[in-house]
């Protein structure tokens, strides 16, 4: 996701790295890379040239302050420069507009655009969405001329027990006006419309869609729109928006588009919002249009602010900071591994969730592709599943003839398991040195010192580690001061040391 555009800015930034001022030139040369990068990414040549006159004349136009009164660290202009892009990126694709107009019974919600676009499973997510809110929702099959399309609808309406709403043989714009009535009798506060798309732009289909508003005066028009066709989908839209006025859009499929560029360019061009994203196949993936989010991945510092929204979906808070107490006291096995990797399955794909930790671009720029495969959670869950229930709690277990026996069963390489063992041993260390150093035994826990210990301890180590926890498996962090067997074993021996040296002081 956005790799392309990711690239040009990473270049620009590295250029203007150690430079102590900025001269007309230099902004001029970065800008250069930026460009490249946003006509590339599929960009509207009109959406890029506003966009680096702004830049340009936020980065010329003010005055940098190098470093502040008692500020522990010094702002440098390459700094300056990207944060002109962040703004610039920011404001071309905002503000938020998440909101929907629900205010009717029923409120009714028009999806439209072309076929392959995503409409069907969209307005399954936007079903699941509102159900979360406590609305009651009903979905219409309102595209007649394919088969496949409604009961693909009746699948989803009822893994989301949501009534579909579905008459065969019947005009659509009938069906609709029928459908908005019915869910008014039947006390459904929400109709979701499922209309038909094309392949292309057609005065049929538009003359239909425009019967269908007329009918059913919808209060949300949302035009579904395929982030992977670039530049078309920017036209595609402004020519929808002309016939039917949409209140906004939903971009999909922007997971599996390197290029983002219709992501930046679709609210300058068309003036509508971008309401929400859809970043994978699952129902629950429909998430809210972030520029700020955007922008800040687009530049390489990730998205945190979505990375916990993530978190939060899928972990339940008590049970997470009990987990957590017992990892810095060391109680940390193989069935809590298990169960992380549970964790990250439900977030999204491995390398969606590495893209919104900050300057994660870098890093990953370094691993090799096969290492952000999904596959690799699914080789390590085959390791752990491999190993009898006393091995999964009590890894200490582990040695020579049971790492062969488990290597056979989960048909991974022995030596694979016996580093992902490795890992497993370093990373239990580490916490429980952590929770130690930061006072988790005696009752308190400082969070600033234990963040320090961690990031002190992941740049000595390199460590690959556990997810959450510095790293996750299959992915060796690129680093050259990555432990030996010897030093590893060195390090746990002081470990125990400190730790008999402490509770003697105790006594």
């Amino acid at each position: 996701m956005f790799d392309t555009l990711a690239r040009g800015f990473r270049n620009a930034r590295l250029k203007l790295q150690g430079k102590t001022e900025l001269s007309e030139s230099d902004i001029a040369d970065a800008l250069r890379d930026v460009r490249t990068s946003l006509l590339e990414a599929d960009v509207s040549v009109d959406v890029a040239r506003t966009f680096l006159d702004g830049v340009k004349a936020r980065a010329l136009g003010q005055v940098v302050t190098l470093k502040a009164k008692n500020a522990p660290f010094a702002v440098t202009p390459a700094d300056h420069f990207i944060k002109s892009c962040y703004d610039e990126l920011e404001a071309l694709m905002g503000p938020v507009d998440n909101t929907l107009d629900l205010d009717a019974r029923p409120a009714v919600i028009m999806m439209v655009g072309l076929q392959g676009s995503g409409k069907t499973t969209t307005a399954g997510k936007l079903a699941k969405r509102l159900v979360g809110q406590g609305k009651k929702p009903m979905l219409v099959a309102a595209d007649v001329y394919r088969p496949a399309a409604i009961d693909q609808l009746v699948t989803l309406g009822r893994k989301l027990n949501v009534p579909v709403f579905s008459i065969k043989g019947m005009d659509p714009v009938q069906l609709c006006k029928l459908a908005v009535t019915q869910a008014r009798n039947v006390g459904r506060d929400v109709v979701i419309l499922d209309t038909a798309g094309r392949l292309a732009m057609d005065d049929t289909l538009m003359t239909e869609l425009e019967r269908i508003r007329e009918a059913t005066s919808p209060a949300n028009i949302l035009f579904v729109c395929d982030a992977m066709i670039g530049q078309d989908a920017v036209r595609t839209a402004a020519e929808f928006d002309r016939r039917l006025s949409f209140s906004g859009f939903v971009l999909t499929k922007l997971d599996g588009d390197a290029r983002g560029g219709a992501a930046v360019s679709i609210k300058a061009v068309t003036g509508k919002p971008v309401k929400f994203i859809g970043m994978g196949e699952a129902l629950d993936k429909l998430e809210d249009f972030r520029p700020a989010g955007l922008a800040s991945r687009i530049l390489g510092f990730g998205d945190v602010v979505g990375l916990m929204s993530d978190f939060e979906k899928v972990v339940d808070k008590d049970k997470a900071e009990k987990d957590a107490e017992k990892m810095l006291q060391g109680h940390f096995t193989y069935d809590d591994f298990a169960g992380q990797l549970k964790m990250i399955k439900q977030m999204g794909s491995l390398k969606d969730v590495m893209g919104k930790l900050p300057f994660m671009d870098e890093i990953m720029s370094q691993v090799p592709e096969e290492a952000l495969d999904d596959q690799e959670l699914v080789k390590v869950e085959a390791v752990i599943q491999s190993m009898t229930n006393q091995e999964r709690r009590n890894p200490e277990l582990l040695n020579e003839s049971r790492f062969r026996r488990i290597a056979k069963g989960s048909g991974r390489p022995m030596k694979e398991v016996q580093e992902l063992h490795e890992r497993f041993k370093m990373t239990r260390a580490m916490m429980k040195e952590v929770g130690s150093m930061t006072g988790l035994m005696s009752g308190g826990l400082n969070p600033r010192a234990m963040q320090a210990k961690l990031a002190q301890y992941a740049q000595q180590s390199g460590m690959a580690g556990m997810p959450g926890m510095g790293g996750f498996p299959g992915m060796a962090a690129p680093n050259p001061m990555q432990l030996t067997p010897a030093q590893i074993e060195a390090r746990r021996k002081k470990a125990k040391e400190a730790k008999k040296a402490r509770k003697k002081q105790r006594r």
